[in-house]
């Protein structure tokens, strides 16, 4: 479970990264010798953690950390840094660099999936500090959700990856923004996308995973599903895509994925992998009815993949900088799914 001593491990683990600048992977189109420019002067918010989207997601931790466990040493260190970062300022030179002609794809999906939840997670927090923080953010949320919906009515096509241009990934995080931001705009088109997508998919053969996913592209299709599907229409549908869960197939859905090198950031992204499964496969788990024979075998599932991913979040960069969030996101899926029961 996520106890406060974990989530000040994990808390200082992100405190030590969103502000650390180098190294850092650019994701920029120049236009010219004038582009020329440094991550902080680019990205005066998100400029640390390796890349903007992990930075986005670092703060989307310590905001979640912070509302669960208010009393962590770390809460403090915390709420300064967050009285830096989220002015009115840093969100206009974010919007501007947003606004360039050449950033229309910049971060598309993940990155701007990840922005909507960190909105999301602000606009939980019920002090006056995080009222103001929150405020300070809705421009570029708002420019986020626009993108969003200019974007899903022209994609034909899903990417069906175990990357960050996962469509799936990106709707089933654009959707809990929607629901928490009551953007019901955003909700129907991701809705509709969704459905338009994936709702004839059956009989997954799970051919995965791919040699640097950090998400399994056949469980979080099934995790999009399930927040964007009524109950018992999900349940229909999961019937058709994993019919097999029950006689544990497609096996490699079920056995955590081998990591032969955490200093490769791309191999390292197979840390992520068994993480993000825990939470798909505990998430899915809940969704069924308590005597539902397939939930025994997803909860092994999701507590295996968990073991084999969890002591591997901090030791190298590569997968320090991002790999608290997807734990965090799998311990609280355990913990609900306990809950649920």
């Amino acid at each position: 479970m996520l106890t406060p001593a974990l989530a000040a491990r994990f808390a200082d683990i992100a405190l030590r990264h969103v502000t650390r600048e180098y190294p850092n992977k650019l994701d920029h189109v120049l236009h010219g010798p004038g582009d020329l420019a440094t991550p902080r002067a680019l990205h005066p918010m998100f400029y640390g953690s390796f890349d903007w989207h992990s930075c986005v997601h670092g703060y989307w931790l310590l905001a979640r950390l912070l509302r669960r466990h208010p009393a962590l040493p770390e809460a403090t260190r915390i709420r300064n840094l967050f009285a830096t970062v989220f002015t009115p300022a840093n969100v206009a030179a974010e919007c501007t660099y947003l606004a360039r002609p050449l950033s229309a794809t910049f971060e598309r999906p993940y990155g701007w999936a990840w922005l909507l939840m960190l909105a999301a997670e602000l606009a939980r927090h019920q002090d006056d500090d995080a009222r103001g923080w929150s405020l300070a953010l809705q421009p570029l949320a708002q420019a986020f959700a626009g993108r969003f919906l200019a974007f899903l009515p022209n994609a034909t096509y899903p990417i069906r990856t175990g990357v960050h241009n996962s469509t799936a990934f990106g709707l089933a995080l654009a959707m809990e923004y929607a629901q928490t931001c009551n953007d019901a705009a955003l909700a129907d088109s991701v809705v509709s996308s969704a459905q338009r997508w994936y709702l004839g998919d059956a009989d997954c053969q799970a051919w995965e995973p791919g040699g640097d996913d950090f998400l399994s592209p056949a469980l979080i299709e099934a995790e999009c599903m399930r927040r964007v599907l009524p109950r018992d229409a999900f349940a229909d549908w999961l019937d058709r895509f994993l019919p097999r869960i029950a006689q544990g197939e497609p096996k490699t859905l079920f056995q955590p994925a081998t990591v032969s090198n955490r200093s490769d950031g791309k191999i390292a992204h197979l840390d992520g992998l068994n993480l993000s499964r825990a939470w798909c496969w505990h998430n899915l788990a809940a969704s069924l009815p308590p005597s539902d024979a397939r939930a025994p075998i997803m909860r092994d599932a999701a507590d295996r993949h968990l073991e084999a991913g969890l002591p591997h979040v901090a030791g190298d960069y590569m997968g320090e900088h991002w790999l608290a969030t997807f734990a965090v996101l799998a311990l609280e899926a355990t913990e609900a799914d306990s809950d649920s029961r």
